[in-house]
């Protein structure tokens, strides 16, 4: 981004009061343990799990998102907002029904998924033309899953996962539906969120930061670690005297409990507190490697600077 823009954005910069951050899945099933929501406040204080007895499902977080979401909130949801699209000019070359735009990828995998319960993305990847380009479970990997034989076989990736990695992180493909790190199916559950948000809440960097009210952007919860002073190889943290450590770093209150703790709910109470922390970090919503195009298409995860 241009010095001049970058100094506009500085001025105009605005405050937020209330920091969410969700870990998500991308499992099947109506509910999900791993789905979890921490929030924090601007005044300070220690980070809050939002808890669901049975598991949140993808629908409730929907739900909170249009309807019952604090004013004046940022939210992260953990997971990649759109596909690859810049490495090839297109999500999905050589198919004339690629979507244009992050917006119209969104469309696209509602409309193949509308019969898939909880907000499913199962038809998508066994489409018959889409699973081409996904590496799938039981060793089928599509043709064009990796392109010309990019990165060694761990498929394509976007701007700001080249950048993730710049900065220490491990970051998959999210055409890769593989393995327990991989993030695939998450985002792809994900993105029928995002279009069924229909307009109600703003999706930074695909939509402009607004001037006031709530935004969602995505968040990486390594990044969260990072800047907690664990490395990206050791950003999973499974005791609250781990979490406190962790919290105390980034400028926060503790939490109360002792001994083992999830690392979902453990990933979602570090990364609200670094919300907190970070969102006044100008540098970070205007990374040098974001141009409209790559924010139009792919999206950028928040804390990539």
């Amino acid at each position: 981004m241009a010095d001049r823009g970058r100094a506009l954005l500085l001025n105009s910069l605005r405050e937020f009061e209330w920091f969410v951050a969700v870990d998500w899945s991308g499992a099947q099933g109506a509910r999900h343990k791993a789905i979890t929501v921490a929030i924090a406040h601007a005044d300070g204080g220690a980070p809050v799990l939002v808890e669901r007895q049975r598991g949140w499902a993808r629908s409730e977080i929907l739900a909170v998102l249009r309807e019952d979401l604090p004013d004046n909130a940022l939210v992260g949801l953990d997971l990649g907002i759109a596909l690859p699209f810049n490495d090839a000019s297109a999500y999905f070359p050589g198919w004339d029904r690629s979507p244009t735009d992050a917006k119209a990828l969104w469309a696209m995998i509602d409309a193949v998924c509308e019969g898939d319960e909880h907000l499913s993305a199962s038809s998508f990847v066994d489409h018959p033309v889409a699973s081409a380009y996904f590496r799938r479970h039981g060793g089928r990997e599509g043709e064009l899953f990796a392109l010309h034989g990019q990165s060694g076989g761990r498929g394509r990736f976007r701007v700001t996962e080249r950048a993730q990695e710049a900065v220490g992180c491990k970051p998959y493909s999210n055409f890769n539906l593989v393995g327990a790190a991989q993030v695939g199916k998450s985002s792809l559950t994900g993105m029928r969120v995002l279009h069924a948000l229909d307009g109600a809440l703003p999706v930074w960097p695909i939509d402009p930061l607004p001037h006031d009210g709530s935004v969602v952007v995505e968040i990486y919860t390594a990044l969260a670690a990072i800047a907690a002073g664990r490395s990206a190889s050791k950003s999973k943290i499974r005791s609250f005297e781990e979490l406190n450590t962790a919290l105390a770093n980034l400028g926060s209150a503790p939490v109360g409990g002792s001994g083992a703790i999830d690392d979902h709910a453990s990933d979602a109470l570090i990364t609200a507190a670094w919300l907190r922390q970070a969102a006044g970090n100008v540098a970070l919503w205007a990374p040098e490697g974001m141009t409209r195009q790559i924010a139009q298409t792919e999206g950028w995860t928040f804390g990539v600077p």
